[in-house]
C-alpha cells in the first residue's frame, strides 16, 4: 500500500542534520547502558534481517526523502524501538502529512463484551501486523533513517529506509487494519464466513478475541482462521484459551508464552493479559492485579498509579 499523503507528491525539506544530531543522543546513551545498546542493536538487526528494512546506496530526489529520527522504549521484558514520525523541521513533519483515514478499529468495550458470550473463549495475536504490510517503493524514500550497521558506533552512519509500515507513522494504524479486513473479505468464500466475521468484527488492531459454544468449534475456527490469515501472509501466534483441549490442539510454538512451558494435564493455567485488563484462564474471569511502581507524590505520579489499573 502506498503513504496515504494529503498531497499526492509532498515536498519536504533536508533533515539529515538534524536526524544525525539525535542520533548523537543515542550514542551517548550506548555509551552509558552496554545492556540497552545490546538490545537496540538486536531489534535494529531484526529489522534488517527480516527485510523490513535495507541500506540503500541512492540519494533519492530532492524534496522527496526524510530522515526519521528513532528511540528505544523500554518495556517489562524487552526493549521496542519507535520510528518518530512527529519529528519537525520548518513545522513539517511526515505525520503532518499523512492521511489517517477512517477509524476501522473495532471499539475495545464492544470486542471484550463480545468475548463473554460464550462458554468457550481463546484469544490471539498478528505477528508484527505493522510490518506485514509493505509500502509501495516510490514511497519508501519518505521512510529513511540513519544507522550504523551491527550497531558498530565506530563506523561511518549508514542511509537505511524502511520498506514497511512503520509503528509511529499516522497512517499505519488505518493501512494495517485496512489490509487485515480486506483478506477477511477476499478469502471468506475459501474459509467460511464465519472466520471471516472473526477477523472483521473481534480484532483490535492486532489482538484477536473470541467466544465458542464447543471446543469443537474453536479449533475449527481457529485453524481455519490460521490458514486465511496465512494466504495474506499473516501469521496468527500467541494463541491461548481457557479450554486445555483447544491449546492442546495449537502447535507449541504459536501458544501464548505464558502456555508454552505447561503440562496441560496437570499444572494450572495463568493469568493472560486481555486488552488491558486480567484474564484468568483457570476461572475464566476478569480479574485486576494491581503492582505499585515507585512513583513520585506528584500530580503526574498519581495519576500513573491510577491509570495503570486498568490502561489498555
Amino acid at each position: 500500500m502506498p503513504l496515504p499523503f494529503r498531497d499526492e507528491t509532498p515536498s519536504l525539506p533536508n533533515n539529515r542534520v538534524l536526524a544525525e544530531k539525535r542520533l548523537n543522543h543515542l550514542k551517548k546513551k550506548f555509551e552509558r547502558d552496554p545492556t540497552y545498546r545490546e538490545q537496540y542493536t538486536k531489534q535494529m538487526n531484526t529489522l534488517f534481517s527480516s527485510k523490513y528494512a535495507e541500506v540503500v546506496s541512492e540519494r533519492g530526489k530532492e524534496g522527496k526523502v526524510w530522515y526519521i529520527p528513532h528511540h528505544g522504549m523500554k518495556q517489562p521484558n524487552k526493549l521496542r524501538v519507535l520510528f518518530d514520525c512527529s519529528s519537525q523541521l520548518r513545522g513539517i513533519s511526515p505525520n503532518a502529512l499523512l492521511l489517517i483515514g477512517p477509524d476501522l478499529t473495532n471499539t475495545l468495550t464492544g470486542v471484550l463484551c463480545r468475548f463473554r458470550k460464550e462458554v468457550i473463549a481463546f484469544m490471539c495475536d498478528v505477528k508484527g501486523m505493522f510490518h506485514q504490510f509493505h509500502v509501495n517503493k516510490e514511497h519508501r524514500d519518505y521512510l529513511r533513517f540513519l544507522w550504523w550497521l551491527n550497531g558498530d558506533v565506530s563506523r561511518r552512519l549508514s542511509d537505511c529506509q524502511m520498506n514497511v509500515h512503520l509503528c509511529g507513522a499516522a497512517s499505519s494504524p488505518g493501512c494495517s487494519n485496512f489490509g487485515l479486513k480486506q483478506i477477511a473479505k477476499d478469502y471468506a468464500d475459501e474459509f467460511g464466513r464465519d472466520a471471516s466475521e472473526f477477523i472483521q468484527n473481534y480484532f483490535y488492531v492486532d489482538d484477536g478475541l473470541k467466544s465458542v459454544s464447543t471446543e469443537e468449534e474453536a479449533i475449527d475456527l481457529i485453524v481455519r482462521t490460521r490458514r486465511m490469515c496465512g494466504r495474506g501472509r499473516l501469521h496468527l501466534h500467541k494463541i491461548v484459551s481457557k479450554s486445555r483441549k483447544v491449546m492442546q490442539a495449537v502447535p507449541i510454538d504459536d501458544r501464548g508464552k505464558n502456555v508454552k512451558e505447561l503440562n496441560l494435564l496437570h499444572d494450572k493455567l495463568p493469568v493472560e493479559k486481555a486488552l488491558g485488563v486480567q484474564w484468568c484462564l483457570e476461572s475464566d474471569s476478569f480479574q485486576f492485579r494491581i503492582s505499585f511502581q515507585d512513583k513520585p507524590p506528584t500530580r503526574r505520579g498519581i495519576l500513573s498509579t491510577v491509570m495503570s489499573v486498568y490502561d489498555p
